[in-house]
């Protein structure tokens, strides 16, 4: 495929990809060109955002959970028929998985899709040294092609002259110069930005801020012509159909599978309901803080991640679903969560009541857990044969006080040993984020168990 399609990338975090990322995707839909979201790493809230910009899946590239193997293939599928994408980073532009090289960083990634990369940097606090640090990110690794920078915060007409002067000697185009000003109200809380799906009115206009930021700043023509000068990226595109038959089964059965939406599980990927729908499930969501009752025929419910603990006392005054959701559970049907699903599962949650399916109470605590695992299946379940390897991401800052009688879902191996999560009867809930197009066995599972 030839998408036109550039990365765009930082020195460190902080220095305003997401603003000239999402400001860009925005910019472009508006110019009526089909633009296809992507983001770099696990975040979930980012890709929000991208979504919003383009009327299109924000989907993520994570070498760790999927592979090197499937960020081709992955992309592909997001930006099939699409004019250009546009792929925002993580972190620094060299900064991957902690202790394991460029794995699962924005270079990989640029470098396997054969992208340029835009520099956005913070140039608040310099003048000439801008021109060494955007020399020694372009030096670093001649794989890497640096074709432009963006100069974020700048403080005025002279700070800009001298950064522009600087940077003539580099070699590398200056693209865009954002003025420091007062930010684009986008409130943060514990886990980042606030979701999309809590305060979309508000959303839209942050993102239209940031369009017209781009707009003011950035040579777009010049973007344009970075991103039309990729190469052709020889790759098969990746597909849900073609995983599930890969995966051994296919589209049959249609039992309904309940899907968790709404404000207070905003976490998931999109592959998930579009490899649930290739193994024949018919995917329904569903909102537990406003629907109370499962959709009609639920064979099967899928809780995915979110802030189950900003909505506590909302989820836990619904308890019509909580008790339909118990019933199924109860029942041997296939439960799978992760994360705010298991949370949700739990007997309580900071004392709010939730679906009492679990033998746990969660609380929030001060420590924030965050990385990426390597785990093993402990014993069969809805979700994995004993024995499954696969890697995950955990970022959260609650604590589970479990009971007895649950087995652990999974035996974290890497980068520390113990055991995590629950099975009991159909019931898989666990901390892990998993990204089920590198196990597309998980989904055809899970459906066929609902089936049977």
């Amino acid at each position: 495929m030839s998408v036109p399609r550039l990365v765009i990338a930082a020195p460190a975090s902080g220095s305003g990809k997401t603003t000239v990322a999402t400001g860009l995707m925005a910019l472009l839909a508006a110019r009526g060109l089909a633009v296809s979201p992507h983001k770099v790493g696990p975040d979930y809230i980012d890709s929000g955002y991208h979504a919003l910009a383009t009327g299109r899946p924000g989907r993520n590239l994570d070498a760790y959970l999927c592979g090197t193997e499937l960020i081709g293939p992955l992309f592909a599928h997001g930006a099939a028929g699409c004019d250009v994408a546009v792929v925002e980073g993580v972190m620094g532009l060299y900064d991957g998985a902690a202790g394991q090289g460029e794995l699962a960083s924005t270079a990989q990634v640029a470098k396997l899709l054969r992208a340029p990369v835009v520099l956005v940097v913070d140039a608040s606090s310099q003048s000439r040294s801008v021109a060494a640090l955007v020399h020694g990110f372009a030096s670093w690794d001649p794989e890497v092609r640096i074709g432009g920078v963006i100069l974020n915060k700048v403080g005025s007409d002279r700070h800009e002259a001298l950064l522009r002067e600087a940077l003539d000697e580099s070699g590398v185009p200056v693209l865009g110069a954002l003025r420091r000003a007062a930010e684009i109200e986008t409130p943060s809380r514990h886990l980042g930005l606030v979701p999309v799906a809590e305060r979309r009115a508000e959303a839209v206009d942050v993102v239209q801020g940031l369009a017209e930021r781009v707009r003011v700043g950035c040579d777009v023509e010049g973007l344009l012509r970075l991103a039309r000068s990729a190469p052709p990226l020889e790759v098969e595109v990746w597909d849900a159909g073609g995983a599930a038959r890969e995966a051994g089964g296919g589209a049959r059965g249609g039992p309904v599978v309940a899907v968790a939406g709404g404000a207070a599980f905003t976490f998931s990927y999109s592959e998930h309901v579009e490899l649930l729908r290739a193994a024949g499930a018919d995917v329904v969501v569903f909102d537990p803080l406003r629907d109370e009752q499962l959709p009609p025929g639920t064979r099967g419910v899928v809780i995915g991640g979110g802030f189950p603990e900003v909505y506590a006392a909302e989820l836990g005054a619904n308890a019509p679903l909580r008790k339909a959701v118990a019933e199924l559970a109860r029942s041997g049907a296939p439960v799978a969560a992760e994360c705010a699903g298991l949370l949700y599962l739990a007997r309580s949650l900071d004392g709010a009541p939730m679906c009492d399916v679990l033998d746990a109470d969660a609380r929030m605590s001060e420590r924030l857990t965050l990385g990426y695992r390597e785990a093993v299946a402990v014993g069969d379940s809805v979700l994995a044969a004993a024995g499954t390897r696969l890697r995950g991401h955990e970022f959260h800052r609650t604590v589970l006080e479990p009971g007895a009688g649950a087995a652990p879902a999974w035996g974290l191996v890497r980068p520390e040993r113990r055991v995590e999560g629950f099975v009991q009867r159909g019931v898989h809930a666990s901390y892990l984020h998993t990204h089920w197009a590198a196990a597309p066995a998980m989904a055809q599972r899970f459906v066929e168990r609902c089936v049977a």
